[in-house]
């Protein structure tokens, strides 16, 4: 098994912790998780590219845009 197989399962991890973070009524909190899924965006696309599984690329694309949007959305708000 190569080390690039194994890169599925750190990238899952940062997942669930930006999903959680997301979550949080802080928005020091959620801006780090928007960070937390861009970095597994990266995660993804690195392991979806070697195995070639090119409907995941896509969507972590397009996921990364909505996560770039959000933490955009995070900073400009009022509080």
């Amino acid at each position: 098994m190569e080390f690039i197989d194994l890169l599925q399962w750190p990238a899952m991890l940062v997942t669930i912790v930006a999903a959680w973070l997301i979550g949080s009524l802080s928005k020091q909190r959620r801006t780090t998780g928007f960070w937390c899924f861009l970095f597994s965006n990266a995660l993804w696309i690195t392991w979806g590219w070697h195995d070639q599984a090119y409907a995941l690329l896509i969507l972590q694309v397009c996921l990364a845009v909505s996560n770039i949007r959000g933490l955009i959305k995070n900073h400009s708000e009022v509080k």
